[in-house]
C-alpha cells in the first residue's frame, strides 16, 4: 500500500481522523505521496470512491496521483473518484445540466469586452480624468471575480477612488459584457466556478472528503466554492511560503486563517526535504525566514551524499551574463532537459534563448505566450470553434478583426447582420441568406454612458463593381453595409469560399488541412509574418519574414498533428481549449518564469538577473497584490527547484538601455554578499 512508503510525519497526516486537516508541505517534502497515501487510506477505511473529490491546479497532477494508486486498486474504483482542476471538475458538473457549454479563452473574451468598450466615446464626455484602457478594465474585472465577493464598484473604487465619475460607464460595460455572454452561452474560466457554486447551492453534491492540492494558490472564489460543498471532511495541502499568485487573485488568507476559520482543525507539517542538498536548503531557509511565520517550520535535509554550495555569478554586463551561462550549460555533462534557467521577467528569456541557440543548444520556454495563444493557432481554433457553435460571436469577431478596415465593433455588427440574414443561423446567413435587409443595429442612445452610435444607411453595392466575384457573393446583403470597405470585402470573400469548401466536412483533420491551405489563412500568415519582420525603419526584412512564415506553418502543422487523434470536431475544440495550457513545445534546456517552474525540479538550476528592480520586481510589486514578501516567496520557489547545483547570477550594467544595476536584496539575505539589504518601497507603505 502507498502508506508503507511514507515517513512518520507523512503517515500521521495521511491517516489523520476525518475533519478539517491542513498539511503544510514545504518544497520537496513529498506532498504528492501524502495525498496519494490519504486517498489510499480513505478507500481502505471503506470510503466509496465516488464520495472522494480531489482538486488540483493541473489535470496532469491529478492524473499522476490517480495513476500512482493504480498498482493497488481496480481501475473502475479509481475512475469513480472525482478528480481534476477546479475548472475541469466544474465543467463536468455543469455539462450535466447544460450540454452545449461554450467555454472561451481570456483572449477571446477580452476581444468581446473591447467591442463593447469601443462604443463608448469617452472623449466626448469631457471628464477631467483619463479613462482606463479596455484591456486594463477587463483584467481588473477578471481579478475582481477571483478576489472579491462584494460588488465590483465597491471593490474597484477602493483601489481607484478618483475614477468615481466614470464608474457608471465602467459598470455598464461590464453589465453589457455579462448580458452578451449569457445571450450566446459564453463562459469564462471564472464563470465555470461561479456557475458551479450556484449549481452546488441548488443541487447538494455530498462528498465524504474533499482534498485540495496547492491550497495556498486558491483564490477567494475557489475558497467560496470549497465552502459551498460543505464536505464532511477537508484535507488541504499547501505551503504559505510558496504562495506566489496574488497577481492572479490568490488569497494567502485561505491558508493563513485555516485554524481560525476551523477551530477544531488539525495542522500537520512536512518538513523533511528529499529534493535539495543541505547548502541549498540552508540558503532557502535564511531568506524565507524573514517573512512572517504563519505556521512554525524549518526545512530539514532528507538527502545524503556530496553537496555543492550555491554559486554566486557576477558579471559586468547583462548580455555577457547570458552568454557565459550558455557556455556553462554547453560544458555540462547533464542532459539538457535536466537543466533549468529561471527568471522573474520574461524579457530575461530572450537573451538566454538567443545565447543558447547561438551555441546550437536546444531549449524550450514555458511561462510566456503559450502555443495555443499564438495568433496563428488562435485563428485556426476560432475557425473550428465557430463551426462547432455558430452562435460563437467571439470567435467570429476574433477572425474578422484581421480583415482590412474591420475592428472588433464592426466585426460584431457583421456577425449580427449574418445572423439576421439567416434567421438566427449564421451559416445560412453566410452561404444562403433568406433576409436581404440590414438589421437595426443602433442601441438605445445614452450619452451619460458614452453611447453615440447612429442608425446605419444602406451602402451602394456598385462601389465593388471592379472586384471579381461570383454572382452569389455579389448579391450578398452584407455588401450593402456602408462600413464594409474593399479590403474588408476581400477578406469576407476568402472566408466565404473557405466555409463553402468545408460545409460538408466533420473530421477535424480534414477541416484543419483545408483551412491551412486556404487563401484565408495565407492572408493571415502574410499579415503576421509581415508584422514580425518589420524593422524600426518601417522596411520589411525578407529573411526574417521567410523565417517567420516557416515558424507559423510549423505551428499550424503541429496543431494538424494533434487533430489526428480526434474524429469529433466538438471534442477536439474542447480538448484544445481546456487542455491547451498544459501542452508545452520543444525540447532541451528549460527556460522558465518562476511561476512556470513551480512544482518542478532539476539537477542544475540557474536563477538569473538577480538585480534590484528585476528581482524583486519593483513595478509588479506596486501592482495590486504585490509586496516584498511575495517577491521573497518567488525567490524561495526558484531556488528550491534545484536538487544538486544552484547558481545565482546578476549583472552590473545593461549597455543597451544604459542602466546600472545593484544586487538583489535577496543575495544579501542569502549571505552571498556581505552587508545589509535595502528594500524597495511598496505602494502598501504609502
Amino acid at each position: 500500500m502507498p502508506l508503507s512508503t511514507l515517513n512518520q510525519e507523512q503517515l500521521l497526516a495521511a491517516t489523520a481522523t476525518k475533519g478539517q486537516n491542513l498539511i503544510i508541505a514545504s518544497a520537496g517534502t513529498g506532498k504528492t505521496s501524502t495525498i496519494v497515501g490519504r486517498i489510499a487510506h480513505l478507500l481502505k477505511q471503506g470510503t466509496r470512491p465516488e464520495k472522494i473529490l480531489l482538486l488540483t491546479f493541473t489535470n496532469k497532477a491529478a492524473g499522476e496521483m490517480i495513476a500512482r494508486l493504480g498498482a493497488y486498486f481496480p481501475k473502475n474504483t479509481l475512475e469513480s473518484i472525482e478528480s481534476g482542476t477546479f475548472h475541469a471538475v466544474c465543467y463536468r458538473w455543469l455539462k450535466k445540466v447544460t450540454p452545449n457549454l461554450s467555454l472561451k479563452q481570456p483572449s477571446e473574451l477580452k476581444t468581446l469586452y473591447r467591442s463593447i468598450y469601443e462604443k463608448r466615446q469617452f472623449k466626448r464626455l469631457h471628464y477631467d480624468i483619463e479613462p482606463f484602457s479596455s484591456t486594463y478594465l477587463y483584467e481588473m474585472y477578471t481579478l475582481y471575480q477571483n478576489a472579491s465577493l462584494e460588488s465590483f464598484d465597491i471593490w474597484f473604487l477602493e483601489l481607484y477612488p478618483d475614477h468615481e465619475p466614470l464608474m457608471d460607464i465602467y459598470l455598464d460595460i461590464c453589465d453589457e459584457f455579462e448580458r452578451i455572454k449569457a445571450e450566446y452561452g459564453f463562459l469564462s474560466f471564472n464563470d465555470l466556478l461561479l456557475h458551479a457554486k450556484n449549481y452546488i447551492s441548488e443541487n447538494r453534491i455530498p462528498f465524504d472528503e474533499v482534498l485540495v492540492d496547492e491550497y495556498q494558490d486558491t483564490n477567494t472564489l475557489q475558497g467560496a466554492l470549497i465552502d459551498a460543498l460543505e464536505p464532511d471532511s477537508l484535507f488541504c495541502v499547501g505551503d504559505y511560503d510558496q504562495s506566489i499568485y496574488a497577481f492572479n487573485g490568490a488569497n494567502i488568507k485561505n491558508i493563513s486563517t485555516f485554524s481560525t476559520r476551523y477551530p477544531n482543525a488539525h495542522v500537520f507539517t512536512l518538513k523533511t526535504n528529499y529534493r535539495s542538498v543541505a547548502p541549498i536548503l540552508s540558503l532557502a531557509n535564511r531568506v524565507i525566514e524573514r517573512n512572517e511565520r504563519i505556521y512554525p517550520k524549518k526545512l530539514e535535509v532528507g538527502r545524503v551524499g556530496d553537496a555543492h554550495p550555491p554559486k554566486l555569478l557576477v558579471y559586468d554586463e547583462l548580455y555577457v551574463q547570458y552568454q557565459s551561462i550558455a557556455q556553462m550549460i554547453k560544458r555540462s555533462h547533464l542532459p539538457n532537459d535536466r537543466i533549468a534557467v529561471i527568471f522573474r521577467n520574461n524579457s530575461s528569456a530572450d537573451g538566454i534563448e538567443a545565447s543558447l541557440r547561438e551555441l546550437g543548444l536546444p531549449c524550450k520556454r514555458k511561462g510566456g505566450t503559450s502555443f495555443f495563444e499564438a495568433k496563428e493557432i488562435k485563428f485556426l481554433l476560432d475557425l473550428l470553434s465557430l463551426m462547432v457553435n455558430t452562435k460563437d460571436m467571439m470567435a467570429f469577431i476574433h477572425i474578422f478583426e484581421y480583415g482590412g478596415g474591420i475592428g472588433s465593433a464592426l466585426a460584431k455588427e457583421f456577425f449580427i447582420c449574418l445572423m439576421h440574414f439567416g434567421n438566427a443561423n449564421l451559416n445560412r446567413g453566410l452561404l444562403h441568406p433568406e433576409v436581404f435587409d440590414l438589421p437595426k443595429l443602433n442601441p438605445n442612445k445614452n450619452i451619460q454612458l458614452g453611447l453615440f452610435d447612429d442608425d446605419l444607411e444602406i451602402g451602394s453595392v456598385s462601389r465593388f463593381k471592379n472586384l471579381n466575384m461570383s454572382e452569389a457573393l455579389r448579391s450578398h446583403p452584407l455588401l450593402k453595409h456602408p462600413k464594409l470597405g474593399e479590403d474588408g470585402l476581400k477578406f469576407f470573400m476568402n472566408y466565404y469560399e473557405f466555409m463553402r469548401s468545408v460545409q460538408q466536412s466533420t473530421v477535424p483533420q480534414t477541416i484543419l488541412r483545408q483551412a491551412i491551405e486556404s487563401k484565408l489563412y495565407q492572408g493571415i500568415v502574410d499579415t503576421l509574418s509581415t508584422q514580425r519582420s518589420r524593422l524600426k525603419t518601417g522596411e520589411i526584412d525578407q529573411g526574417k519574414k521567410e523565417q517567420s512564415i516557416d515558424r507559423i506553418l510549423r505551428k499550424a502543422k503541429l496543431l494538424l498533428n494533434l487533430s489526428t487523434h480526434y474524429k469529433d470536431l466538438h471534442r477536439f475544440v474542447n480538448a484544445m481549449v481546456l487542455g491547451g495550457g498544459e501542452l508545452s513545445e520543444g525540447e532541451g534546456v528549460n527556460l522558465l518564469t518562476v511561476h512556470a517552474s513551480k512544482g518542478l525540479e532539476f539537477e542544475d538550476v540557474f536563477v538569473v538577473d538577480l538585480m534590484d528592480g528585476r528581482f524583486p520586481n519593483h513595478k509588479l510589486m506596486n501592482k495590486s497584490g504585490g509586496d516584498i514578501d511575495e517577491e521573497r516567496r518567488l525567490f524561495y520557489v526558484a531556488v528550491t527547484r534545484a536538487k544538486d547545483r544552484l547558481s545565482l547570477s546578476f549583472a552590473k550594467y545593461d549597455r543597451v538601455k544604459k542602466i546600472d544595476f545593484k544586487p538583489s536584496p535577496f543575495l544579501f539575505e542569502a549571505g552571498l554578499i556581505k552587508g545589509e539589504p535595502s528594500y524597495p518601497k511598496s505602494s502598501k507603505d504609502d
